[in-house]
């Protein structure tokens, strides 16, 4: 029987469960050759992402070598919380784990190289799962090779090609192309195939930079996470991950306030005392809500909130943007003199965590960072705007997201299209409900009109921001 301690890892990192498989694409392994990677998995003939906030997701980047080699040590606090919502998939589910994680760990990830010499090439990225045929109550290592770097793929797109290289195998590409999105389907003989672990390398990027492709094979380093799947989706697991967003969030207020952080957009006035828990909350939810998930399907929050309630600190910890905005409230530092650094250095009473990737990695810490950002730019909009949000935080709150989202341009154009939509920002209330008779297309805000509280469409100023702010108001909601 295995011991609590030493269950926690595989039921925190590994607890996902089965994928619903279909037929999936297949390549030659022999076709590599001599070609570079191109042509091994047709990438000329995929489409060019666009610059949105779902292509962003959809299209990961790649995660440091120091975010993998820094993985925190489980906190056997949560232990009790995690077994309880983990209770109702009992002994066997825990088995199933424990036997994937060993099973990968003693699995070797199979590199291949094309060309000789100067010309030498590193082929692709393995990745290896586990698979569970609960028909024949046995087990399955998969190995399939993706493209490297992960390629420009989006939902809705062409598939994004691979080479399965498990023989009598079928796999299907259903999500992402990096360690925290990507995930594949699979089939035997027609029985689809339960996940219950997979492995990632992840390179360092200064050997790939050097093309020192034998020394990036050689210095990679596995980690073993399982992205979200319909199969580990539980209403306790998507409470459980309301209340660990709130309560990080409470937690780092509480920080903020002993450390007795002044706020520079209130003068006068305490940090803590500037974004309300839920705010926080719903604003890691948003970050790692893809648009078109979102206008799919009205449960997409529940995908994350989920995620949160099954991995707690670990969840979304290796999600990386093709911007490089890193962990779970999307920070990017480029050249180590980007929007983190900058908030390490205005918030110097936050003592927010220095190292750029262990902050923004750690949720606590990342939740501090956050609302020193929020501060600093609720301090450079127009006095109207910090007035109205200091008496109206989660509704106006609509302002410091679409910074948070990008930067003061969008705050400016926000607050031009308002203007033009003639409302005035100390009208605007939460979502209410929409008209029976000709309902409003949204992304909208919502104002006071009389007795009623009703829905005004935003013009197409920014697409990516208008979602951001429709997002926000809807997952508000939840956390209150």
């Amino acid at each position: 029987m295995m011991t609590p301690a030493r269950f926690l890892p595989f039921l925190i990192a590994l607890l996902g469960a089965a994928c619903a498989t279909t037929e999936g694409v297949y390549d030659n392994a022999e076709q590599a050759a001599d070609e570079a990677e191109s042509a091994v998995y047709g990438l000329a003939s995929l489409p060019e992402a666009p610059d949105s906030a779902a292509a962003e997701l959809g299209e990961e980047g790649e995660v440091s070598l120091a975010i993998a080699e820094s993985e925190p040590e489980a906190d056997p606090d949560v232990l009790d919380e995690v077994l309880v919502l983990a209770r109702p998939r009992g002994e066997v589910i825990r088995n199933l784990v424990a036997e994937a994680r060993a099973m990968l760990r003693d699995t070797e990830l199979e590199y291949f190289f094309t060309g000789k010499g100067k010309n030498e090439l590193l082929r692709g990225r393995p990745v290896v799962f586990a698979l569970w045929s609960e028909n024949r109550q046995e087990w399955t290592i998969a190995h399939v090779e993706i493209p490297r770097p992960p390629i420009r793929w989006r939902p809705g797109g062409r598939p994004m090609k691979f080479l399965t290289r498990t023989p009598g195998i079928k796999a299907e590409h259903v999500k992402g192309t990096g360690a925290e999105r990507l995930m594949f389907a699979f089939s035997k003989d027609g029985e689809p195939l339960r996940v219950y672990g997979r492995k990632f390398p992840v390179f360092d990027s200064s050997l790939i930079r050097k093309r020192n492709w034998r020394g990036v094979a050689a210095t990679a380093q596995p980690i073993v996470y399982l992205p979200f799947t319909e199969d580990t989706f539980d209403p306790l697991f998507i409470r459980g991950g309301r209340e660990y967003l709130l309560s990080t969030a409470r937690k780092a207020i509480e920080e903020l306030r002993a450390a007795n952080a002044p706020s520079v957009a209130y003068p006068g006035e305490a940090l803590a005392d500037v974004v309300p828990a839920e705010v926080l909350a719903a604003l890691a939810v948003i970050e790692q809500t893809d648009d078109t998930d979102y206008i799919k399907k009205p449960d997409a929050f529940n995908e994350v909130l989920n995620q949160y309630g099954l991995k707690r600190e670990e969840a979304y910890r290796y999600s990386v943007s093709v911007a490089a905005a890193i962990g779970p409230m999307q920070f990017t530092n480029r050249r180590g003199n980007g929007t983190y650094a900058m908030v390490v250095r205005r918030c110097r009473e936050a003592r927010i965590d220095p190292d750029f990737e262990r902050g923004a990695t750690n949720m606590l810490n990342a939740m501090k960072a956050a609302i020193c950002l929020f501060d600093i730019e609720l301090s450079q909009m127009k006095p109207d705007i910090r007035r109205a949000y200091h008496d109206n935080r989660k509704v106006l709150g609509i302002f410091p997201v679409a910074a948070y989202n990008g930067g003061p341009r969008n705050v400016a154009r926000l607050s031009r299209v308002l203007n033009n939509m003639k409302v005035n920002i100390t009208d605007l209330r939460e979502p209410g409900e929409q008209p029976a008779q000709k309902p409003v297309l949204c992304p909208c805000v919502w104002k006071q009109a009389g007795d009623a509280v009703v829905p005004v469409s935003i013009p197409r100023y920014n697409n990516e921001n208008r979602w951001y702010i429709e997002k926000y108001q809807n997952i508000l909601r939840v956390f209150e």
